[in-house]
């Protein structure tokens, strides 16, 4: 090797030695300088320099800590850094809500049925088709009756006896023919006959041999039975007509979830087919009787249908408001789930704070029901709970 390669070499190795010198300096310096920040900025309070930020006693938490959590100070600096924040425990009003899937069905207490009170032929069908929308009074269809011809004959009969002795001088004959008269009527009303019908029989004298059946209600046909030159006897259900201005809706609940809901219970409805829109109603009844396949209750409910936009057989989303009362709150975000424990941490104060099991219950937007473990007014950290509890792991390590 010639001198001049020798120095070359040399002289890189020297400045290698002076880098990792420069580098060791560095990192002894920066191990110093963290060991006397840690001296005086505590994160965990311990031995005689804690009297700078008193601890709560050993008494002051034993009732409420659980055993296997330790409690942490942090500086008003550490605090920041971290990004802790604290809430209060309140009371509340709060109003839980239940959604399940459900069905629309015909309200069955809005349903009529079309019978006749005498048997006979019916002749002209008006109403011809199933779903046919008709409305209270209209005609449905005619009948002939021999039974009801003759009831007529009979009420024009008494009509003219009473006209004959309208001017009889004996009073007991002139009852007798408005006995008649009011007789020969109430068989026609029994019949249930149309006052429309018994008027044109005293109009014009004469039997009207085809009566017109009119609908009692208005509403969808769901049933019809009545056909031209059909023979029918008295009483037969010939049509069912269902008023849809009013829906059931029945949702299925799981039986765990039942003892939250009552009648009267307020619930809206959604369906696919009108996105945005929500329909009112409320819990008309809890039937008393669990699926066995599902472990579902069925619960009817009612709601106002106007424009028939819910129908019969359509799935919906059903969402029940179940009232909770007043109950101690905390935000969701102070609660830690700890393996199999609830966590939360109490700030008592002056950067100490307290991590105590605590049991909770259903959650409500934003909030969560306390059920045991924290008292009214009391504060705990709503955020950096993670952190917190790293912390107070590494103390309890040590």
């Amino acid at each position: 090797m010639s001198e001049q390669n020798y120095r070359r070499a040399l002289g890189a190795v020297v400045a290698i030695c002076i880098l990792l010198a420069v580098a060791l300096g560095y990192v002894l310096l920066r191990d110093h300088r963290t060991a006397a920040t840690d001296e005086n900025d505590p994160i965990i309070a311990k031995g005689p320099d804690a009297t700078a930020q008193p601890m709560p006693t050993k008494d002051r938490v034993a009732e409420d800590s659980a055993p296997n959590l330790t409690p942490v100070q942090l500086s008003p600096q550490r605090l920041q850094a971290i990004g802790v924040k604290t809430a209060v425990v309140e009371m509340q009003s709060l109003n839980d809500e239940l959604r399940v899937p459900g069905n629309v069905d015909v309200n069955e207490q809005q349903l009529s049925y079309v019978q006749t009170r005498f048997p006979g032929w019916i002749q002209k069908v008006f109403a011809n088709a199933t779903y046919q929308y008709v409305r209270k009074g209209q005609a449905l269809f005619t009948i002939y009756s021999p039974d009801l011809v003759s009831t007529e004959q009979e009420y024009l009969l008494a009509k003219q006896n009473q006209n004959a002795f309208a001017h009889d001088m004996h009073g007991a004959v002139s009852k007798e023919g408005d006995w008649l008269l009011q007789a020969a009527a109430d068989r026609l009303r029994q019949f249930d006959i149309p006052q429309r019908e018994i008027a044109n029989l005293e109009q014009g004298g004469k039997v009207q041999h085809d009566i017109e059946i009119d609908s009692p209600v208005s509403g969808y046909i769901t049933e019809r039975n009545a056909l031209p030159n059909q023979y029918v006897q008295a009483e037969s259900k010939l049509y069912t007509i269902a008023d849809l201005s009013t829906a059931w809706v029945y949702a299925n609940v799981s039986q765990t979830d039942i003892g939250r809901l009552k009648p009267g219970n307020a619930a809206t409805v959604t369906v696919d087919a009108y996105p945005g829109r929500r329909f009112n109603g409320r819990i008309d009844q809890i039937l008393p009787q669990v699926d066995p396949m599902t472990r579902t209750v069925r619960v009817r409910l009612v709601f106002s249908n106007p424009g028939v936009v819910l129908k019969p057989g359509m799935y919906v989303n059903v969402t029940i408001g179940v009232p909770l009362g007043r109950q101690l709150v905390v935000p969701a975000s102070a609660v830690l789930q700890a393996g199999t424990r609830q966590i939360a941490f109490i700030d008592h104060g002056q950067g100490y704070l307290e991590p105590r099991v605590i049991e909770v219950g259903p959650r409500v937007d934003d909030r969560v029901v306390v059920l045991k473990g924290l008292r009214l007014g009391e504060r705990v950290v709503s955020s950096a709970n993670f952190l917190l509890d790293s912390e107070a792991q590494l103390q309890a390590a040590m």
